[in-house]
C-alpha cells in the first residue's frame, strides 16, 4: 500500500522453473510505478502535517541545456530551485520551507523524493541482477541504448523514476565512455495512454465518475465508513452546511477518501518530521480505506469492456504490438521509435536499427492496477505500492527452431538458453548488430518513415489475421510477473492457449486475442462519443477472456 518490500531474489531452483531451458527469452517490457513522492496536495495541516517536505535534494543540483547565441552551441547551466508560495497574511510571496526551516531541498507537490530515487535505482539494480548477471539476457556493458525502449508519462516523477531505474540497471561504470544519449519517449498530455487519461477522454471521465458514485452509494452509510469518521473526523474540514461540525469521512468527502489514503501512504514512506497523528495509521482503518479505494478506482476494469478500452486498452495494444513486431521481425517491436537514424530517412532492417530487447516505461499506480485488472490478473486486491512493477516477458520455443542453435552467453545457473545481444557502437556498426542471433531473424525489406506507423500486424485484430499472419505468432509465449510474483490470465488456462504444463505461459496468439477485445480503434474519437450513454454494461463483461 505504501513502500514496496521486495521479495528475496529467486533461488537457483526457482529460476530454472521460471525460465525453462526449452524457452528463450526474446523481449521484456517493464511497466514501473514511480518511487516514493510527496503528497499531490497539501492536506491535514490542521493535524500538524507540513505542507512542504524537505526530501528532494535533486532541486539543489539541476542542470539545463542553454543556447549560447555567440557560439551557436548548447552548454549546461547548473542551478538550484527554491519554491515560492503565498504568505500567511495574504498574497505576499514567501519562500516555502520544510518543517525545520529548510529552503533548498523542498519538494513540490507530487514530486519524487530522495527515498523514491533510492527505491527506483534499487529496482534497476534488481533488474540487472536478474537480466544481466543471472539470465545473461542483457550485456554487462552497454555500448548504446539502441536495443532499449524507454518511455515515461508527462508527469515529472515518472520520468525521474525511469532515469533512476535505468541508472540502476546500467550504472555509469557499465556504460561505454562514448555512450550516446538514450532516447526517452514522452507524449503530449492529450495523447497519453500510459495512464488512464480521464483528463483528456470525456467518455472515460464519465465512466470513472459513475463507478466512483457507485462506490460512494455502497460505502458512505456503512459501519466501515463510520469507523473511519471516528478515526479521522476531527481532522476533516468543517462542513459548510453545518458550521462547527466536522464533515463525515466519505468516498466523495473533501478531501476524498482516496486523497486521505494518498496522504497516509506518502507520510508512511518518509521520516518522522512529516507524520500524521497516530490514529491515521490504525491498521483496521488502513485496510478499510484500501478496500474501498481499490473498488472505486479499479472495479470498472474488471466489469466493463468499455472501461478497459478507454482506460488502458491503448497501452496494452502498444505492448502487444511490440511483442508481435518482435515475433514477426519488423521494426514494430519499438525500434522505430528509438532508432538514432530515423530522422535521416526510412528505418530499414539492417540499415541503422537494432531490435528491441528491453523496455522501461515509467507510469503510475493507476496504470499497474488497470493492466492487471483488465487482464483478470489483479489477484492481490491491494493498492500497488511505490516502485511496483509489472514484467511482461515474451519467450520463443527453442526446440525445433533454427535460432535455438545460435550461441548463448554462459550461465552459471544453467537456466534458460538466452541469445546474446548484439549492440552497435556509436560510430554506427549496424551491420555488426545484425550479424548475430538477431540478424538471422531480420531479413524482410519492410520500412517505416517518420509520421507513419511501422509495418506489422500488431494492431490488426486477431479475428482478421490470415492463416499466414497467424503462423507468425506460433511458438511464442507471454508471461507476466507483478513485483516478481507470477500472475496468470484466466483466459489463457483453456487447453491450447498456454504452454503445456504451465498456465502462466500464455500463447502469444491467445494473449493478443484477449487484449484485442478492448484495444480502441480510434481512442480520441471513442473518447468523444457516447458521453451521456449509460455507464454500466447491460450484462457481465468479465476481464481476462
Amino acid at each position: 500500500m505504501t513502500s514496496l518490500v521486495p521479495r528475496p531474489p529467486y533461488t537457483d531452483s526457482e529460476l530454472q522453473t521460471l525460465y525453462p531451458a526449452h524457452l528463450e527469452l526474446q523481449l521484456v517490457q517493464i511497466l514501473l510505478r514511480h518511487g516514493e513522492r510527496s503528497p499531490v496536495s497539501a492536506r491535514f495541516q490542521n493535524a500538524g502535517l507540513p505542507a512542504f517536505w524537505p526530501y528532494c535534494s535533486a532541486v539543489r543540483q539541476l542542470k539545463s541545456a542553454v543556447l549560447d547565441r555567440h557560439t551557436g552551441q548548447f552548454s549546461t547551466l547548473e542551478w538550484k530551485r527554491r519554491l515560492e508560495t503565498f504568505g500567511p497574511r495574504g498574497d505576499e510571496p514567501v519562500l516555502a520551507a520544510g518543517p525545520g526551516g529548510e529552503l533548498d531541498a523542498v519538494c513540490d507537490m507530487g514530486m519524487l523524493t530522495d527515498k523514491g530515487r533510492e527505491t527506483t535505482f534499487d529496482l534497476g539494480t534488481r533488474l540487472r541482477a536478474l537480466y544481466v548477471d543471472r539470465l545473461r539476457f542483457l550485456p554487462p556493458v552497454l555500448l548504446d541504448a539502441d536495443a532499449l525502449y524507454l518511455r515515461a508519462t508527462p508527469i515529472p516523477r515518472a520520468l525521474d523514476s525511469v532515469q533512476e531505474t535505468f541508472a540502476g540497471l546500467y550504472p555509469a561504470h557499465t556504460r561505454a565512455p562514448a555512450f550516446p544519449a538514450p532516447a526517452i519517449l514522452t507524449r503530449a498530455p492529450g495523447d497519453e495512454t500510459l495512464f488512464p487519461n480521464d483528463g483528456n477522454c470525456r467518455r472515460f471521465a464519465a465512466l470513472s465518475r459513475a463507478f466512483a458514485q457507485r462506490a460512494a452509494d455502497r460505502w458512505n452509510a456503512t459501519d466501515e465508513m463510520a469507523y473511519l469518521t471516528k478515526l479521522y473526523g476531527k481532522w476533516m474540514p468543517e462542513d459548510g452546511s453545518s458550521p462547527q461540525q466536522p464533515q463525515r469521512v466519505a468516498v466523495d468527502s473533501r478531501p476524498r477518501l482516496s486523497g486521505i489514503m494518498d496522504t497516509i501512504n506518502s507520510t508512511l514512506a518518509h521520516g518522522p518530521e512529516t507524520r500524521l497523528p497516530p490514529e491515521f495509521y490504525d491498521a483496521k482503518g488502513r485496510e478499510i480505506i484500501e478496500k474501498i479505494g481499490v473498488e472505486e478506482w479499479f472495479a470498472g476494469y474488471r466489469e466493463s469492456r468499455e472501461y478497459r478500452m478507454l482506460g488502458i486498452g491503448g497501452l496494452l495494444g502498444d505492448v502487444v504490438g511490440r511483442m508481435v513486431g518482435s515475433a514477426e521481425r519488423s521494426t514494430a517491436d519499438g525500434e522505430y521509435e528509438v532508432a538514432r537514424r530515423l530522422e535521416t530517412g526510412a528505418v530499414r532492417e539492417g540499415h541503422g536499427a537494432t531490435p528491441i530487447r528491453f523496455g522501461l516505461s515509467g507510469c503510475h499506480d493507476t496504470t499497474l492496477a488497470a493492466v492487471l485488472a483488465s487482464l483478470g490478473a489483479y489477484e492481490t486486491g491491494k493498492w500497488p505500492p511505490y516502485t511496483s512493477h509489472i514484467a511482461i516477458e515474451m519467450f520463443r520455443k527453442a526446440d525445433g527452431t533454427a535460432s535455438s542453435s545460435q550461441p548463448t552467453y554462459p550461465s552459471p545457473q544453467s537456466t534458460a538458453a538466452v541469445p546474446p545481444i548484439e549492440s552497435s557502437s556509436s560510430t554506427g556498426s549496424a551491420k555488426a548488430a545484425k550479424t548475430g542471433w538477431f540478424g538471422s531473424l531480420f531479413s524482410r525489406s519492410s520500412s517505416a518513415k517518420p509520421g507513419n506507423p511501422p509495418p506489422g500486424i500488431g494492431r490488426k485484430r486477431s479475428e482478421e489475421l490470415s492463416a499466414e499472419e497467424r503462423a507468425k505468432l506460433e511458438q511464442y509465449y507471454v508471461r507476466i510477473r507483478y513485483n516478481d510474483e507470477v500472475v496468470t490470465v484466466p483466459g489463457c488456462k483453456a487447453p491450447g492457449k498456454h504452454l503445456e504444463g504451465d498456465e502462466s505461459f500464455c500463447t502469444l496468439d491467445a494473449f493478443k486475442a484477449i487484449v484485442d477485445k478492448f484495444v480502441p480503434q480510434n481512442w480520441k474519437q471513442q473518447c468523444r462519443a457516447n458521453v451521456r450513454d449509460p455507464a454500466f454494461p447491460e450484462k457481465p463483461e468479465p476481464a481476462g477472456y
